[in-house]
């Protein structure tokens, strides 16, 4: 079977779909690979070294003629994708809810979407999770933005002229990038906190070496949605949370928020009143801000200055360290193709667990029941 992988359209995007190494593995598997010329660029990966691994290179539309699966990170515009053959896979983060009606035209193209940031938060698909590995990564740059931004030293330092206090470090939502962030600040000899919804997430926030910021007494404490995932919580949790920020922003030197629930606006964690009694100088990073934003003044794709305190707000911040992000980001990929590889029929063959959970198109009509609730 021949499988695609696109140069990527969406503006900023710099990661790949597949890197030599994960090519390679995909030959050993039986595929043929077309790549467009052009598509590692981003990721520092030359058409040459695609070559090299048995791919063949050539312009879009001779990748797309006869391919079975079409690889990308983010969904391919669907005009982009002529050519492409009726049933044949799109296997790509599909962003299927902030963009519903390109999901519509896939259907119409005979695709078969499968959106991989749907993937269940189940054991054996660990190491298909491209949310997981994309946002370890955004944790970790996010730290290296804020300290950037930050016009002061993040450690302790003690020096024959006097000491320079080490930095305060809030984070906010302490999923995989909360959790990187919280190691990487830490690292960086920062004093970090941390807070989440989730009172699991106590312990791991402590295991890390930082202090935990908690509301205590209230019902909806414990925060759990679905796949690990935080949702929506009571009113009452909601003011005493705020109570509790409030009182702890106004110390804090450097802010990473990185709260989201699936399917729906970022939860607003940070009012602009809030802003305001932070110390000028001190720096918000916010994750979520392509989502709406958990910070009220942030605003996708700048940095801007509220109140004295610099809120940055970077899209897709996993394609800012391109080359890491696409190694594994393909790896993702072809793990989930490699399990469910099929060696007499040739090609991947989905069950219902996890077929179900990402497909969104097929037959030409749109499936996933969360579109057509």
């Amino acid at each position: 079977m021949k499988i695609a992988v696109l140069k990527e359209n969406a503006g900023g995007e710099r990661r790949v779909a597949a890197t030599p190494e994960t090519v390679k593995k995909l030959t050993a598997l039986g595929a043929q690979i077309a790549v467009e010329a052009g598509a590692g660029e981003g990721a520092t990966i030359a058409d040459q070294a695609y070559a090299d691994a048995g791919a063949t290179i050539g312009g879009r539309i001779d990748a797309l003629v006869d391919a079975e699966i079409v690889l990308a990170v983010q969904g391919p515009d669907p005009d982009s994708l002529t050519g492409l053959k009726p049933g044949a896979w799109i296997v790509a983060q599909a962003n299927p809810f902030g963009e519903r009606a390109r999901v519509d035209r896939y259907a119409a193209l005979g695709a078969e979407v499968l959106a991989m940031e749907l993937m269940p938060r189940i054991t054996r698909a660990q190491s298909m999770d491209i949310l997981s590995s994309q946002s370890n990564l955004a944790g970790y740059k996010a730290v290296l933005d804020a300290a950037a931004e930050y016009g002061r030293a993040f450690p302790m330092m003690m020096t024959a002229a006097g000491t320079i206090s080490a930095a305060r470090v809030f984070v906010m939502g302490v999923g995989v990038a909360g959790l990187q962030a919280i190691a990487t600040a830490r690292r960086l000899g920062a004093q970090v906190s941390a807070t989440d919804v989730r009172a699991a997430t106590r312990e791991q926030i402590q295991s890390l070496g930082a202090k935990p910021i908690f509301v205590e007494n209230v019902a909806g404490i414990e925060g759990e949605g679905s796949g690990g995932y935080a949702t929506e919580m009571s009113d009452e949790y909601k003011a005493a949370q705020a109570a509790l920020v409030s009182s702890h922003l106004a110390k804090q030197d450097v802010v990473i928020t990185t709260a989201l629930i699936p399917g729906r606006p970022a939860p607003r964690l940070i009012s602009d009143a809030q802003v305001a009694s932070m110390r000028p100088g001190s720096v918000i990073v916010d994750l979520a801000v392509e989502q709406g934003g958990n910070v009220e003044g942030a605003v996708a794709g700048e940095v801007v200055t509220r109140h004295g305190v610099k809120i940055v707000g970077h899209r897709n911040v996993p394609s800012r360290l391109a080359a890491d992000a696409s190694a594994l980001f393909a790896r993702n990929l072809f793990n989930f193709l490699n399990a469910f590889w099929d060696k007499e029929a040739g090609r991947p063959v989905l069950d219902e667990e996890i077929g179900d959970a990402i497909r969104l198109t097929r037959g030409g009509q749109v499936v996933h029941p969360r579109l057509l609730a």
